[in-house]
């Protein structure tokens, strides 16, 4: 019988020790992007980016203000981390988007239409160790050709 508890108590504490590891990452919080960290592709950098996130898996709101060269920018997006897919707008444009897990990363595959141009955005969100860094990589697909981007935001 000791033999056999002993045992169970070790996997127990293995258990616990692992939960922490199987919990997603929560992007809530204010967060600014750092420009001369970011690459932007052949898009010109705005001047200021900032963003709130609200996030409460599955669902996870992102509201983004951007100021640069092409004005102020102001939008919203609803996800949700399961898989279904949401519809949100983005000046007068309606984008379909299904938001899933890989490990730890986020990623949201978005397709939709601007200026007649079908449009495909993959968006892979992590989170550094300590909480503090989003890193967003973003590749764009349309008939006008492909282009990446590597944004990284610093909480607030």
């Amino acid at each position: 019988m000791r033999f056999s508890a002993k045992y169970l108590a070790m996997a127990l504490a293995l258990i616990v020790l692992a939960l922490p590891a199987l919990a997603k990452p929560n992007f809530s919080g204010d967060w600014k992007v750092n420009v001369s960290k970011s690459d932007f592709g052949q898009m010109p950098a705005p001047s200021s980016m900032t963003g709130k996130i609200t996030h409460q898996d599955p669902s996870l709101k992102v509201a983004i203000k951007q100021s640069g060269e092409r004005g102020d920018f102001e939008y919203e997006m609803s996800y949700s981390t399961d898989g279904k897919e949401t519809t949100n707008e983005i000046r007068d444009n309606t984008m379909k988007s299904t938001a899933k897990w890989d490990g730890d990363v986020l990623v949201i595959d978005t397709k939709g239409s601007f200026g007649g141009n079908d449009v495909t955005i993959q968006d892979k969100m992590s989170l550094s160790a300590d909480g503090k860094t989003l890193t967003l990589k973003r590749h764009f697909s349309s008939s006008m050709g492909e282009m990446d981007q590597a944004l990284i935001l610093e909480k607030q």
